[in-house]
């Protein structure tokens, strides 16, 4: 006998309505920008293309970029990475008064345009500043118009992907197989390393690929701190706009697409990462569903 009809199946109409709408949506959004970027990248050849990182002033600009993106992303994940792990074991381990405050302002990037938080960086930081007159009287190293201010607005618009995937993994796991570790007499540090990384590495990895993508794509907030100094703060976000401003579409779209495989290659190993996760979760479920084996006989 077939299944009884489900009370809530939709008509065939409406179901292949809310698919035709939601694929145009997101090939009107999401395809079509993508190949307009690559056609406009290709327009003119590979050589040109090429060419357009070569030894000439602009190959010189754009591999500085590239390598000044490298760079404060770099150093931005690894800062967040420290403080998503540190926080998420806060949060997770401890209750404390003000702990509901402090998950209110590990979000508040998300709420924050990017711009303001430069405009912050810049209020504090720059030559007419709080900190920076102090600054200038003591011949410490320029912030704002420098590395240090591109690292700190990086770090600020992409500070929350790491705590906020590593705070639901943390209570998920629990705090039972810590505290067995604890009881056999394991230490601080082996119980982080050995039980705690192990059961959470997943949600780790998954949130070090956001914030990494994120840092490399961000314009607002190192736009305003950058100081757009051409081979020395542009970042390739605004080296992309230097080149359109200057009318050099074809390599403004090539550098565009560098950016556009690194959102794709950082999608593509997201996913790899949730189903090495799926498949770990599922590989657990049989075994503990698998009845154990028979007592050898003697």
């Amino acid at each position: 006998m077939s299944a009884p009809r489900s009370k809530l199946t939709e008509p065939a109409w409406v179901r292949w309505g809310l698919v035709a709408f939601v694929l145009g949506w997101v090939g009107l959004f999401l395809v079509l920008p993508l190949v307009a970027v690559f056609h406009g990248a290709f327009a003119k050849g590979w050589q040109v293309y090429l060419g357009l990182f070569d030894g000439s002033d602009n190959g010189r600009a754009a591999r500085h970029a590239i390598t000044l993106s490298l760079s404060v992303a770099g150093i931005a994940v690894a800062l967040n990475t420290l403080f998503g792990v540190c926080a998420a074991w806060l949060l997770t381990r401890y209750r404390f008064a003000g702990r509901q405050l402090l998950l209110t302002l590990i979000d508040l990037p998300f709420a924050v345009s990017p711009v303001i938080a430069g405009l912050v960086f810049v209020l504090l930081f720059g030559l007419q500043g709080f900190c920076g007159e102090w600054m200038r009287d003591h011949e410490l190293p320029k912030v704002i118009f420098a590395l240090p201010g591109l690292v700190l607005a990086t770090v600020f618009v992409t500070f929350p992907f790491v705590a906020r995937e590593l705070i639901p993994v943390m209570e998920a796991v629990g705090t039972e197989e810590e505290e067995a570790a604890r009881v056999l007499g394991a230490g601080g540090w082996s119980i982080f390393w050995r039980v705690t990384l192990p059961n959470v590495k997943w949600g780790l990895i998954y949130g070090v690929i956001l914030c990494s993508a994120r840092a490399l794509g961000e314009f607002g907030a190192v736009s305003v701190v950058s100081g757009h100094i051409r081979g020395q703060t542009n970042t390739l976000p605004l080296h992309i706009e230097i080149l359109y401003n200057e009318y050099q579409f074809a390599a403004s779209f090539a550098c565009a697409s560098l950016l556009s495989l690194v959102g794709l290659a950082t999608l593509g190993v997201k996913e790899l990462v949730a189903w090495r996760q799926r498949l770990a979760v599922a590989r657990a479920a049989s075994q503990a569903d698998d009845p154990p084996p028979p007592p050898r006989q003697a």
